[in-house]
């Protein structure tokens, strides 16, 4: 039976998702609370490499199918390797990127068929689904100013446009689970509005 918290962080590139979770990471950890912080893709060591083949920007000709595939495949043993056991040891596991992004980026972004993103997901996954997830919003152009430009950040301004509203879909249909707040401001402000929204989620 699951006895820790997993979270999840969402947002396009460059939003700040690995700042947010580093520090709510400390914070948590100045309570007192055991706490992992993970991220996909590339998890594992088997994750890394597969990291390197999906944002290589050598790899353009990458099949949509494939992509979706790898990311699954990196998932699946992440899960397995590095989120269940430390859910199971009753740590908070902050991740970031999860089922979401697969959905926007894939679903939303590419246009390909959403359920069958989730059922690849599902199965990946064996259903394992985050107790809470936090969607850092801002428009593509702030964002994407601060990437170094791997083979997804290539893509155009419009595919992004799509991958953001697919988030925040996502979050409209699943409002208990899905909490949007803006990544715009400083690091501080971002981090307060963080804290909020775990406000009275957390034992």
């Amino acid at each position: 039976m699951q006895q820790g918290l997993f979270i999840t962080f969402e947002g396009i590139d460059g939003v700040g998702k690995t700042t947010q979770a580093v520090q709510l990471k400390k914070s948590l950890e100045v309570q007192g609370k055991e706490v992992l912080h993970t991220f996909e893709p590339g998890g594992t060591q088997l994750g890394q490499q597969i990291r390197a083949l999906l944002l290589n920007p050598e790899h353009e000709n990458i099949q949509s199918m494939t992509e979706i595939l790898l990311y699954a495949a990196d998932r699946a043993q992440h899960v397995y390797e590095v989120i269940r056991p430390a859910l199971a040891e009753g740590k908070i596991v902050l991740c970031e990127r999860y089922v979401d992004s697969s959905v926007a980026y894939q679903g939303y972004g590419l246009r390909l068929d959403i359920n069958a993103i989730k059922d690849v997901n599902q199965w990946a996954t064996g259903g394992l689904v985050p107790d809470l997830t936090i969607y850092f919003d801002a428009d593509p152009l702030y964002s994407l100013a601060k990437t170094d430009g791997d083979r997804i950040e290539q893509r155009t301004i419009e595919y992004y446009n799509r991958v953001r509203n697919g988030f925040l879909e996502i979050a409209e249909n699943e409002p208990e689970r899905v909490i949007v707040i803006s990544a715009l401001g400083t690091r501080q402000e971002v981090a307060d509005r963080v804290e909020q929204v775990l406000k009275g989620r957390l034992g």
